[in-house]
């Protein structure tokens, strides 16, 4: 039998509520604890899903693994801490927002053996997997990504960019196994509505948009290629694939005609919860001592990304800016 590695969260607000509901339901995972800064919310989880409410040192003492659900600028400190307890982490995206301190973590989390993993949960999404059967084998020209939807109820502080599109900024890299050389964007609304063109050393094109001001929630990702186009729908784990036959020449009444077919594949798609498929890899990788599916330099490198577009489309850097991501 695999062996049960002892699990908690720090931060509980709604992504870490979650992240402690599917480690309480994996069964090579024990939920030994949540940790907030505050105490009742972090009770009311406990309560919620069988665990202890405990003090956040006093959880990394105790915990094998972790996910860490903090605000985006404690993300370091917290790193840290967990890297001093020798305690495998998960941390929300965006990584850091400060990229030396983010490969100063990535080198010692190396160092020391323990698993550093960044929360870009649509690599966990069963449509995006079913991709790694089709990108492969076809030539790919281009690529589109739209991630709309209405305000939300609470503040985000984070730009449109950075909440939304880094998303499909590390889907795209992740498929296409490099990040871009150029990037153009433009911005409204305070950058809560952005479209950004991402430019590849081989010729392909990415465009992505995002928005929170859009009165529709869209979650699609769209890949030309030579041979056929590929739609994708986060939301409903689907996967279309759009071919054309050969063209057919028909005559009638004395006039020929040509017939272009379209024929449209639907591959098995096994839906699932992505979170939960994220968390056990993550455990996986913590008790194999494997590198973890979306690396620490992954995340450094959609940072980056995300940063060269939100700069753009505010008017804080030029249009067409190399981007200087991490090897």
């Amino acid at each position: 039998m695999s062996e049960t590695l002892s699990a908690g969260v720090v931060g509980v607000g709604s992504m870490g509520r979650n992240h402690a509901r599917v480690y309480s339901e994996l069964p090579n995972a024990e939920l030994v604890g949540v940790a907030d800064l505050d105490a009742e919310a972090a009770r009311t989880v406990a309560r919620d899903y069988g665990t202890v409410a405990r003090e956040a040192g006093d959880l990394l003492s105790r915990a094998d693994l972790v996910s860490v659900a903090v605000p985006t600028a404690a993300h370091p400190s917290m790193l840290e801490r967990c890297l001093d307890a020798g305690t495998h982490a998960l941390v929300e995206k965006p990584y850091v927002e400060d990229l030396p301190r983010g490969r100063e973590l990535a080198e010692r989390a190396r160092a020391e053996d323990l698993v550093l993993q960044v929360g870009h949960i649509e690599r966990f999404n069963p449509a995006v997997r079913a991709l790694a059967d089709i990108v492969p084998n076809v030539e790919v020209l281009a690529l589109d990504a739209q991630r709309l939807g209405p305000p939300r109820e609470r503040e985000v502080a984070d730009s449109a960019v950075f909440d939304l599109m880094i998303h499909d900024i590390d889907v795209v890299c992740s498929l296409l196994g490099k990040a871009p050389v150029a990037v153009d964007a433009a911005g409204a609304a305070g950058n809560r509505y952005a479209t950004a063109t991402c430019r590849f050393d081989d010729g392909v094109v990415a465009d992505l948009t995002a928005s929170r001001v859009t009165q529709r929630k869209v979650r699609k990702l769209g890949i030309t290629a030579r041979e056929c186009r590929v739609r994708v729908d986060y939301m409903n784990q689907s996967v279309e694939i759009h071919r054309h036959t050969a063209p057919a020449y028909i005559e009638n009444d004395g006039a020929v005609r040509e017939r272009v077919e379209s024929v449209v594949e639907r591959p098995i798609v096994e839906n699932g919860e992505p979170l939960k498929a994220e968390l056990e890899s993550f455990v996986a990788a913590a008790r194999d001592g494997a590198e973890p599916v979306v690396t620490a330099e992954d995340g450094l490198r959609a940072v980056e990304v995300a940063r060269t577009i939100d700069d753009i489309a505010a008017g804080r850097e030029r249009p067409g800016a190399e981007t200087e991501v991490p090897t």
